[in-house]
């Protein structure tokens, strides 16, 4: 074998800084923008939040129609001044930087109005079960491992590590060597914390923990019974083969049924803790779709959004050194590479959140117009079968660009608040022939399914049977895919007695 060098020719396609930056600002929703542009404020000094006073006083000298005939080309390549050894002021600050870079725009509800929510503080749901800690009559070793066991429940209250387990980590950890017997009486103590069932190592011991401490009854009696010799046929809903096996009658296997349902199955989430614990899971719609006498108003809700412009030091600067361009030392030459840098990534983040509005702007109103029953009418049933390249062929943006736009992007109509997804649906055909979306479909299904005789739930055989009646002849696995996402079970699961 002998080696050698060769060359070839590879044709490669790379996005422009300018395009990432596009990119990733597209995929975040509103809410995590804001923190994207403090962040970016803090990073670079070139750029400024607030209203650029130099370009407030252009405007008032400035004709309209000058504005339009010079709007800002983003794809035009920077030309670095120190190459040629002249600074041209001009191709830093000047035309680019017209009221184009304003990302506010008199586009905000009527109703819209900035209101203050009160923000209460409060405690995790970890820090609630080691405050309960100091309650017990531990002392303060025992308070130190007790501390240690609630740091490893997880968020729906379960105690997933095993006593050796935990052991060891302490021993590992902290040189910590903890008797076994302790660390069980350590836990079982902890099993008795608020919220009742925290601790347990699965649901069966879960259920049994609330069960324990309610009042003595004997249905309550009852159920301890059948969870503790039974709980796999409960599990599985084999309601006639437990009531047989325990000799209960129907009203009093109603009466079980009933007690075990309304146990918390994850008690971590029934600590319901301030605005801390739940904020994560509150929902900011980016959109606003407005019917004004049955013209629908698409609005992006950006009010958040500082005006940004470049900082007018950093301008200053870039002026005071084209002004002795002549006699700059090198350090003051890299002190201008450094003002040029930042300054060009200042328009670059500009820009890039003006492409990002302009982008989400238009692929929603692409959006409003293709499903304009639904947001008219609000009936599922009235959106239209669409995917993402309809979109993309109405806005002129690729695939990829519009499945970024509608991720993780809500908006708010008249009916509620939905995510970009839901309008997002193939299509299929009912027994006339004509196109229904998927989301029809499965809509049809939870009503069938919804309306069935509890004691007697239909199976995916028989759910066919009923589609087709209802005008939609679908495969029985397509039934059974749907039926799982709906969140339904089979129908032996959905008995009820």
């Amino acid at each position: 074998m002998a080696l050698s060098l060769s060359q070839q020719q590879v044709l490669q396609t790379k996005l422009s800084p300018q395009q990432i930056q596009v990119v990733r600002l597209l995929e975040i929703p509103g809410v995590e923008l804001q923190q994207r542009i403090n962040e970016e404020l803090q990073e670079n000094p070139a750029l400024d939040e607030g209203k650029d006073i130099e370009l407030e006083k252009q405007d008032e000298n400035m004709d309209d129609d000058l504005l339009l005939e010079q709007p800002y080309d983003s794809e035009d390549e920077y030309v670095n001044p120190l190459d040629n050894g002249e600074f041209n002021y001009e191709e830093y600050v000047s035309d680019d930087e017209t009221p184009d870079y304003r990302l506010r725009t008199n586009n905000y509800s009527d109703q819209s109005e900035q209101v203050d929510i009160p923000f209460s503080g409060g405690t995790s749901f970890a820090e609630y079960l080691k405050s309960q800690v100091y309650l017990t009559k531990m002392d303060k070793a025992d308070r130190h491992i007790a501390k240690f066991v609630v740091g490893n429940i997880d968020e729906d209250g379960y105690l997933r590590r095993t006593a050796e387990e935990l052991e060891d980590d302490l021993a590992f950890k902290e040189a910590l060597i903890v008797p076994h017997e302790k660390m069980l009486s350590i836990i079982e103590q902890i099993k008795q914390f608020d919220p009742p069932g925290v601790g347990a190592y699965d649901l069966k011991e879960c259920l049994l923990l609330q069960l324990r401490q309610k009042p003595a009854s004997p249905t309550v009696n009852r159920a301890i019974q059948i969870l503790t010799r039974g709980f796999g046929e409960f599990s599985r809903r084999h309601f006639d083969r437990v009531q047989q096996r325990f000799g209960l009658s129907d009203e009093q296997m109603r009466a079980v049924i009933s007690e075990i349902e309304h146990l918390n199955p994850r008690p971590g989430s029934a600590w319901a803790g301030t605005a801390y614990d739940t904020q994560q899971t509150t929902i900011i719609p980016d959109f606003l779709v407005e019917n004004r006498d049955g013209e629908l108003i698409v609005q992006l809700l950006d009010a958040e959004i500082p005006d940004l412009h470049v900082s007018s030091e950093y301008k200053q600067m870039m002026k005071d050194f084209s002004e002795r361009r002549r006699q700059l030392t090198d350090k003051e030459k890299e002190a201008v590479q450094f003002v040029r840098s930042k300054i060009e990534s200042a328009k670059w983040f500009i820009d890039a959140i003006k492409q990002r509005n302009e982008t989400l702007q238009r692929t929603m109103v692409a959006i409003v117009e293709a499903q304009k029953d639904f947001f008219i009418e609000g009936d599922a049933s009235a959106l239209k079968p669409m995917v993402l390249q309809d979109i993309a062929d109405k806005t002129g943006y690729d695939v990829s660009t519009i499945s970024r736009v509608s991720n993780s992007k809500y908006v708010q109509t008249e009916f509620g608040i939905f995510p970009l997804k839901h309008f997002f649906s193939e299509a299929m055909q009912n027994i006339e022939g004509d196109d229904v979306s998927t989301r029809e479909l499965k809509q049809a299904l939870r009503e069938i399914i919804e309306h069935e005789d509890k004691s007697h739930p239909m199976n995916d055989d028989e759910l066919v049977i009923a589609m087709r009646e209802a005008g939609y002849p679908i495969a029985r696995r397509t039934i059974s895919k749907y039926r799982k996402q709906l969140g339904k079970t089979i129908a032996r699961l959905r008995k009820q007695i």
